[in-house]
């Protein structure tokens, strides 16, 4: 059979290409080298609770049109996402609140917390020449060296000092007592987790798992009439201008006979000494309930351990440096010169996106094909 379109992938950016343009009437058909659909939002369901394989992921977006589009294949949760910092066992609120800088200075009234910060911003003078310095312009030496420093250097395996200050142009500083990571109208969590979502999505499409696009692209291109793409785009031409870099994370999974284990969903350790960079408890994404609103009795907890990628790794943060971000000029020109391919999401654009900036790209992009 001879298909309108053969999607390579099927995380978001390739399960919303896929189920607009069958909307309008083409022919598809979905591929994925894993098991599974849903890509790096895909959530496997144990001891009840939906558990996400590659990291946690909560939905926020502004972008009214991108939550309506959601909302057709999944009803969200209330979720907010209240992250926590360990700080060699002291905790303190993030996103940094009056709950941070009282924990940190004793300072108790909004003024007294932004005199605080500006007078430990003072040390920078002139414009930040690396991440180090962006952060103490922004938040002073106190939550740097606590709150940043660490997290930050084990997260990108480089000193902060040797990080560009793009990195962490600005970091949320509130005078108040909001607890809310996100400032987004739209927040939660699908209900029933991300795979049912994905797969609402890609209802009545048809799927082949385990096919790896790149063993068998020579057959696999002659059966569509365009490509979508969203692997690797170096990997996509065999690497032939060089590797670009990501950084890759390892999950050490734990499934713990006990109610509760930290509290909280996310707890971020930023201290350099702890090896993870955090550990999630995935029952809290859902409030500790099964689908029945009962309680569940048991936790399953993930240990993150970030790390250089390297071939055969899975790539998670592109490295959007100045000498990666030249080399991504030159695949994308090579892209650029391919015929009826189109090059997609966070891998085949070699950009760090948020799920919501995923779905719209999508969008954006199925809608020009489709008009």
């Amino acid at each position: 059979m001879k298909y309108d379109y053969l999607i390579v992938g099927s995380g978001l950016y390739g399960a919303v290409f896929a189920q607009q343009v069958k909307e309008a009437g083409k022919s598809v058909l979905v591929i994925d080298k894993r098991p599974n659909v849903a890509g790096n939002v895909y959530t496997e369901r144990i001891e009840g609770i939906n558990v996400h394989k590659y990291g946690a992921h909560i939905f926020h977006t502004n972008n009214k049109k991108v939550w309506d589009y959601v909302n057709r294949f999944t009803e969200f949760n209330r979720f907010t996402n209240s992250p926590v910092a360990n700080y060699k066992g002291e905790l303190y609120s993030l996103p940094f609140n009056m709950y941070t800088f009282n924990k940190m200075w004793g300072v108790v009234t909004p003024e007294e917390a932004a005199a605080k910060i500006d007078e430990q911003r003072k040390e920078i003078k002139g414009e930040p020449k690396n991440l180090e310095e962006q952060a103490i312009s922004l938040v002073g030496r106190d939550i740097y060296e606590k709150l940043v420093k660490g997290y930050t250097e084990k997260q990108w395996g480089r000193e902060c000092k040797k990080l560009p200050a793009f990195i962490i142009k600005r970091l949320p500083v509130r005078l108040t007592f909001d607890n809310n990571y996100f400032n987004a109208l739209y927040q939660g969590i699908p209900i029933g987790g991300y795979t049912k979502m994905v797969e609402n999505m890609l209802d009545g499409i048809e799927v082949k798992l385990g096919v790896d696009y790149l063993q068998n692209n020579k057959e696999l291109d002659k059966i569509a009439d365009k490509i979508v793409y969203t692997g690797a785009i170096d990997a996509y031409f065999n690497y032939k201008l060089g590797t670009l870099e990501y950084r890759s994370v390892k999950f050490e999974n734990e499934i713990l006979n006990i109610p509760n284990f930290q509290g909280n969903a996310a707890v971020n350790y930023t201290d350099t000494e702890t090896p993870w960079t955090r550990i999630i408890e995935h029952k809290w994404f859902e409030f500790g309930k099964d689908e029945n609103g009962k309680d569940i009795h048991k936790t399953v907890i993930s240990r993150e351990y970030s790390s250089e990628w390297k071939l055969g790794d899975e790539p998670y943060y592109p490295v959007n440096d100045e000498k990666n971000s030249k080399l991504y000029a030159e695949y994308k020109k090579l892209a650029e010169s391919e015929k009826n391919i189109i090059f997609g999401g966070r891998l085949g654009e070699y950009k760090y996106y948020d799920m919501d900036a995923v779905i719209a790209s999508a969008l954006k992009k199925s809608k020009m094909e489709i008009v």
